[in-house]
């Protein structure tokens, strides 16, 4: 079964879980807020799609940082800051076991579904 993981509220999750729910995909939700996340599972995520990627440079909570937080990023303190507060993570990350999509359109999801 796969997993999708991300925050409650947020928008893009709800409507990346409606599209979900639409094509009667089976996911499990990995709340970020409830249950944070392990560094092997992020590790993982970033490997594959990069940190520049993962990192959700756009919202409310990395824009908060001071600027001395956000400056002179690397893989590791990126990650540092995720595991921190995992609301800085993109939502949602679609965990198909042998893949991982990060963010929703749902043309990639379609044609994830088609595999």
């Amino acid at each position: 079964m796969a997993t999708i993981y991300g925050i409650k509220a947020c928008d893009t999750m709800k409507k990346a879980r409606a599209w979900l729910d639409a094509h009667q995909v089976e996911v499990t939700f990995h709340d970020y807020k409830v249950a944070g996340i392990d560094r092997l599972t992020l590790e993982r995520f970033v490997d594959v799609h990069g940190w520049e990627t993962v990192l959700n440079r756009s919202g409310t909570t990395f824009r908060k940082l001071a600027e001395s937080d956000r400056d002179g990023l690397d893989r590791d303190r990126a990650i540092d800051l995720m595991l921190d507060q995992p609301s800085m993570i993109k939502r949602p990350v679609l965990d198909l076991g042998d893949r991982t999509i990060v963010g929703f359109k749902p043309d990639i999801y379609a044609d994830a579904m088609r595999r």
